[in-house]
C-alpha cells in the first residue's frame, strides 16, 4: 500500500473508479455493480473512488452497499465536493450529463465552505459511512477563485479536525493541479487523462512538482476513455470520437505491443504506474470481467524491449520514466490472509 503525501492514508497501487457503476453512459444492474466491487476486492484492490456527480449519487450508494461486508479499516474511500446535489422535479433523464439515471436531482456548482460540508455530509449518508479517507475538489476549472479561497480552506479545516485523512483536487487537466500542489498543502491530486501513453503533459510540471513537495498523484484515465483499451475506428478519446491522428498513434502503439507479446492495455497501465510520484492508477470498470481483465493487465510485466522501441521510434519521449523489467519471483510458501492468485495488494 502506498501512502498519500504526508498523510496517514494508504492506497492500493490499482484503484477502482466507481463512475461506471453509477450508470456512466449505459445502465448497469445492481447485481453487476455489486459483483464488480466484489471482484476488485478479490483481486486486492483496496482503494475505491466515487463522487456525487456519478449517477446523481447512485455510484456512492452502490459502492457503500458493496463495501459494507468488509472491515472499514481495510479499505480507502475517496469522494468529491464542488457539485452539490439538489432535488429536482424536472423529470427526464441525466444522459445529457453522461449518466443513464432519472434526473431526480440537479447539480449546483458550490465550492463554498458551507457547500463543501453539506456535500460531504450527503455523501456520507449515501455511502452509509461515518467517514471517508480522501476528499477531492471536483473539477474546479471554471471556479478557481472560490475553490482556492473557500473550498480548499474548508477541506484543510476538515483534515485538521480529523474528519478526513487526506485532501486534494481532481481534474482532467494538469495546470491547475500544479497550482494546487505549489500553493496549498494538498496531500494528493487526481489527474485524469493527462498522463498516458498518448498525453504526457502532466510530466512537464505537475509530476516533478509533486515529487519536489512530497505530494502524491493518482492517475485516472489511463486508457484516455477507451482509445488505448481498444484502438479502432469510432473509439473514444476524452469522451468524444478520437481524431484520426490520435487513432493512428494508438494503432502504432498497439502494433509495437503485439510484436513484443504484450497488450496495449498492460502497457498503458504500466506506464502510468511507473512514475515515482504516482501512488495509484484509477481504472473505471463496470463488471467483474472488466475488473479481472484490468487486474491481469496491471500485474503483467511489459518487456523492456517494448519501451525501448517506443523511444527509438519517437512514439514515447525519452525523458519519461518507464517500468524496469523485473525477474519473476518464486512463489512464497507462507500462507496468505487472502487468496494470492492475481492479487495486487502490497504489504503495508
Amino acid at each position: 500500500m502506498n501512502r498519500l503525501g504526508n498523510s496517514g492514508v494508504r492506497v492500493s497501487p490499482l484503484a477502482f473508479g466507481a463512475a461506471a457503476i453509477g450508470n456512466l453512459f449505459t445502465e448497469v444492474g445492481e447485481e453487476q455493480a455489486h459483483e464488480a466491487v466484489s471482484a476488485a476486492w478479490q483481486r486486492g484492490v483496496r482503494y475505491f473512488d466515487t463522487a456525487p456527480h456519478y449517477g446523481l449519487g447512485l455510484s456512492e450508494r452502490r459502492l457503500g452497499a458493496a463495501l459494507r461486508a468488509h472491515p472499514r479499516e481495510r479499505y480507502t474511500v475517496s469522494t468529491k465536493v464542488g457539485r452539490r446535489l439538489e432535488a429536482s422535479q424536472g423529470g427526464g433523464d441525466d444522459l445529457a450529463n453522461g449518466f443513464a439515471v432519472p434526473a431526480t436531482h440537479r447539480r449546483v456548482w458550490d465550492f463554498s465552505a458551507d457547500g463543501v460540508r453539506r456535500t460531504l455530509e450527503a455523501s456520507l449518508e449515501r455511502l452509509g459511512l461515518d467517514r471517508v479517507d480522501v476528499v477531492y475538489l471536483h473539477d474546479p476549472d471554471d471556479h478557481a477563485e472560490q475553490a482556492f479561497r473557500e473550498g480548499y480552506p474548508a477541506l484543510e479545516k476538515l483534515r485538521s479536525e480529523g474528519v478526513v485523512g487526506a485532501i486534494g483536487a481532481g481534474m482532467n487537466q494538469a495546470e491547475m493541479l500544479t497550482r494546487f500542489v505549489r500553493d496549498t498543502d494538498v496531500d494528493v491530486v487526481l489527474c485524469a487523462g493527462r498522463y498516458t501513453l498518448l498525453d504526457q503533459r502532466a510530466s512537464i510540471e505537475l509530476l516533478p512538482e509533486a515529487q519536489k513537495r512530497g505530494a502524491s498523484v493518482v492517475v485516472g484515465g489511463a486508457f484516455n476513455s477507451g482509445l488505448l483499451a481498444d484502438p479502432r475506428p469510432g473509439a473514444t478519446y476524452n469522451y468524444a470520437q478520437a481524431p484520426s491522428e490520435l487513432l493512428d498513434h494508438a494503432l502504432r502503439l498497439k502494433s509495437v505491443a503485439d510484436r513484443h507479446g504484450t497488450t496495449l492495455r498492460a502497457a498503458a497501465l504500466a506506464f502510468c504506474a511507473a512514475h515515482p510520484a504516482v501512488a495509484s492508477v484509477l481504472v473505471g470498470t463496470r463488471s467483474a470481467a472488466e475488473v479481472h481483465d484490468c487486474a491481469d493487465q496491471f500485474a503483467a510485466t511489459v518487456p523492456t524491449a517494448f519501451w525501448q522501441e517506443l523511444r527509438d521510434s519517437g512514439l514515447l519521449p525519452a525523458d519519461v520514466p518507464v517500468p524496469a523489467e523485473e525477474p519473476s519471483e518464486e512463489p512464497s510458501e507462507e500462507p496468505s490472509e487472502e487468496p494470492s492468485e492475481g492479487s495486487l495488494e502490497e504489504p503495508s
